[in-house]
């Protein structure tokens, strides 16, 4: 025979594991989740069509003709955080030794011009709906020889923490699979 309240605990406990299971599982996406990033240089308009028109920043909209083919992705990025800077914080990203090298030979040729930067991510608090925007232009100043591009991004902190958290699981992820080249 079976008891009525021996079932009734194994319902209880059954029912608690699904309500907590599926908190923890809206968690585990976030921290799954992968961040596209896209790294574009400021070029002159082609007639072609390899250029594009961008928009950047959002509250002071910045008009740029980049390159439509990126030179850096999320597939080059090794680590990525988000840094505290005077008056507020920065994205810092440290490139793979391929993306060390396209970022040298990049910021050494177009000193002057701007880096933009696209990216694509899990706005906070959603876990599915993607936001799509470009996060900066940064001025080329000097080459960069480190592999390390820090900037301050157009987004807002917890933004900034989702965009590093989804680079460093897309760096594991590209790791993990080994040298595409």
């Amino acid at each position: 025979m079976i008891r009525s309240s021996r079932f009734n605990i194994y319902l209880w406990v059954l029912l608690l594991a699904i309500v907590c299971g599926g908190c923890q599982s809206a968690e585990k996406k976030r921290r799954k989740s992968l961040t596209i990033l896209r790294v574009h240089v400021e070029a002159k308009k082609d007639p072609a069509g390899r250029t594009a028109d961008i928009s950047v920043l959002r509250n002071d909209p910045m008009q740029l003709t980049v390159d439509r083919t990126p030179f850096l992705s999320e597939a080059n990025i090794k680590d990525a955080k988000v840094v505290e800077v005077m008056g507020g914080f920065a994205l810092w990203l440290q490139f793979d030794r391929r993306g060390t090298w396209m970022l040298e030979q990049f910021t050494s040729g177009n000193k002057g011009k701007r880096l933009a930067i696209f990216t694509t991510f899990v706005a906070p608090p959603a876990t599915e709906p993607k936001e799509a925007r470009w996060l900066g232009a940064p001025r080329i100043s000097t080459r960069i020889i480190d592999g390390v591009l820090s900037f301050t991004p157009d987004c807002t902190r917890e933004e900034a923490d989702q965009i590093a958290l989804g680079l460093t699981n897309a760096a594991k992820k590209y790791q993990d699979a080994g040298p595409s080249w």
